[in-house]
């Protein structure tokens, strides 16, 4: 559930946040609630969750459950519209003299969210609507199986999935309408990337009624059912699949196999298409929450990979290996003894294994934590082949738990190098804590328990990996090389993603740019690169992220001296929920100066 951000003549850029800090300084601060204020922001996140009733459901929100939306339809479209510059108008009635500090970085915020979603409406992305990696198709497959947030514990519930598909099959069908549009006008994408959806597609128009995912929920009726509402949701569910999800597929699988690929670009990178380089410079903004251009940004990467690699290096010097980095890479990548597993229940265990191993430690630089259960858990078969590892937040409520889930295509040749890492970055403290920090806050107001802005977000997440040590992991010089990979993976998106979309690289050549710099495997590897060519600019944001959380740190430590409380930072982090970073930065420059 990634936001739609956009570009804008900020009203929020790092200068302006600054000089509203200093305003602030001397004015009176308001210490009550604006009621009028707060009720407008309960009203905006009601009427979005109406217009993204998906959103709702992963909120924990059930009211919506049997709607899909035409996200695609041009009428859609325009009630976003029109809702964004609505409430753009009402935000602007407010002054901040008449608002407390959390209310006006409330404020600050939802202009820039609003903003954003509002310049994203003007480019033409909807003309490319399927992927492989980042498409309502794959969500709703999650949703069918059962196992994500879609609840299946009545028959209420039974009948709204029912419902629910019917409107993601419009959605589907307006996709195919769409691709043909973009084929004539030059949006299409590259013929790697249909490839890889094609499979994906194919899997879901396989005739097998009752082996199914969207007959799953079929499977696993909860106990209290009677035998006459089983024999009728079995039926609906039979004629769903069918008659209507399988046709459905096979339709889209033909066409992209035929049609789509047949049309499917050579080129890797958005500057192919129209209005490509402005749709990158926009996706820089959205992802990064920051005025950075694409040159700076690839040549922040560049330095950034220099250095990485130096530490890299004196790894493989503490291990005894002789060879060069290169050969390193391979050594790692290919090591049997980092491929212990004979069966995927290993690999969760591991992992818990892993928070098991930290728990002790997690007092010391936390004092704040979620309530919501967390748990590990497999990606699912479907889509595991071109999953990367990933966290799933639970509900609002708390009721679901948050789920870091961990593809295993292949368990004999899952490599364990970076587990520490990645289970710092996708679970705890990663974003188990920051996400589930954030949803349950009852000092937030509703809209930003769920908002996200990756520089934030995944900012975050990375930073957390660096924790490692003082966590009491990374004692195996394996696993710290794993970090390392994962920063150096990190580093390595800043320079392939500006390459790809703005230098002019090839896929081939940012996938051997990352073979070059990094102990990944190869298939690992072309996943990600093709990921970016997808989402231009989303894989900037954890580098951008981190090394600002990582500058704020160390001028609090400098400036605070012996009062510096690890804990507090961390709470002060992360208590505002997602921000931009420029808002993030003001907040911890007036924390700083309070606690001298």
């Amino acid at each position: 559930m990634k936001n739609i951000l956009a570009i804008l003549c900020l009203c929020v850029t790092m200068t302006a946040c600054k000089k509203d800090s200093e305003t602030a300084k001397n004015t009176e601060t308001v210490t009550t609630v604006n009621t009028d204020f707060k009720n407008m922001l309960d009203t905006y996140y009601q009427d979005g969750l109406k217009l993204n009733p998906i959103a709702a459901t992963f909120a924990g929100d059930n009211r919506y459950n049997d709607k899909f939306p035409n996200f695609l339809a041009p009428e859609y479209k325009e009630k976003v519209k029109a809702y964004y510059i609505n409430y753009k108008n009402i935000l602007n009635t407010y002054k901040d003299t008449d608002l407390n500090e959390s209310e006006k970085l409330s404020k600050a915020t939802l202009n820039w969210d609003i903003d954003i979603n509002l310049a994203d409406l003007s480019f033409k992305k909807d003309l490319m609507p399927i992927d492989q990696m980042w498409s309502p198709h794959l969500n709703i497959g999650q949703l069918a199986s059962g196992s994500g947030a879609q609840p299946f514990e009545t028959v209420t519930d039974y009948n709204n999935w029912l419902k629910r598909v019917d409107g993601y099959l419009l959605w589907l069908a307006s996709a195919e309408s769409n691709m043909k549009e973009g084929i004539k006008t030059g949006y299409v994408l590259p013929k790697s990337l249909i490839i890889k959806v094609i499979p994906q597609m194919a899997a879901m128009a396989e005739d097998n009624v009752e082996a199914h995912l969207f007959y799953q929920p079929i499977k696993n009726f909860p106990e209290g059912f009677s035998e006459e509402d089983k024999k009728k949701l079995t039926a609906s569910y039979t004629t769903m699949v069918k008659e209507k999800v399988i046709p459905a597929y096979k339709k889209m699988h033909d066409f992209m196999s035929t049609t789509y690929l047949k049309a499917g670009r050579e080129s890797s990178g958005f500057s192919a298409i129209p209005k490509g380089t402005a749709y990158y410079n926009h996706q820089i903004k959205k992802y990064t929450t920051t005025n950075r251009t694409a040159d700076e940004i690839h040549a922040l990467g560049l330095k950034e990979v220099a250095r990485v690699l130096s530490e890299m290096e004196a790894v493989k010097t503490e291990v005894g290996y002789e060879g060069d980095i290169i050969s390193f890479f391979d050594f790692v990548r290919n090591n049997k003894e980092l491929m212990p597993f004979t069966d995927a229940q290993q690999v969760l265990d591991n992992f818990n294994t892993i928070h098991e191993t930290m728990k002790p430690k997690l007092a010391e630089l936390f004092d704040v934590t979620p309530k919501t259960a967390f748990e590990v858990r497999r990606t699912e078969a479907f889509r595991e082949a071109s999953a990367s590892a990933e966290y799933n937040p639970g509900s609002l409520d708390g009721t679901r738990p948050g789920i870091f889930y961990t593809p295993i295509p292949e368990v004999t040749k899952y490599n364990t190098f970076s587990d520490e890492a990645l289970f710092l970055h996708e679970a705890i403290p990663g974003h188990h804590y920051q996400i589930s920090l954030q949803q349950e806050d009852e000092d937030l107001p509703e809209f930003r328990k769920t908002l996200w802005y990756s520089a934030y977000g995944e900012g975050w997440a990375l930073y957390t990996e660096s924790l490692g040590k003082e966590l009491g992991l990374y004692t195996d010089p394996y696993q710290y090389f794993g970090m390392l990979g994962m920063e150096m993976h990190r580093a390595i998106r800043l320079v392939v993603d500006t390459g790809l979309h703005v230098k002019g690289w090839t896929r081939e050549q940012a996938i051997q740019y990352s073979l070059d710099n990094e102990a990944e495997g190869e298939a690992s590897i072309t996943a990600e690169i093709e990921r970016y060519m997808a989402n231009p600019g989303q894989a900037l944001s954890y580098k951008i992220g981190q090394l600002k959380i990582i500058e704020l740190r160390a001028k609090a430590e400098k400036e605070l001296g012996e009062k510096f409380d690890i804990r507090q930072f961390h709470n002060q982090v992360l208590e505002t929920g997602c921000v931009p970073l420029a808002l993030l930065e003001a907040k911890i420059d007036n924390w700083i100066a309070a606690n001298k």
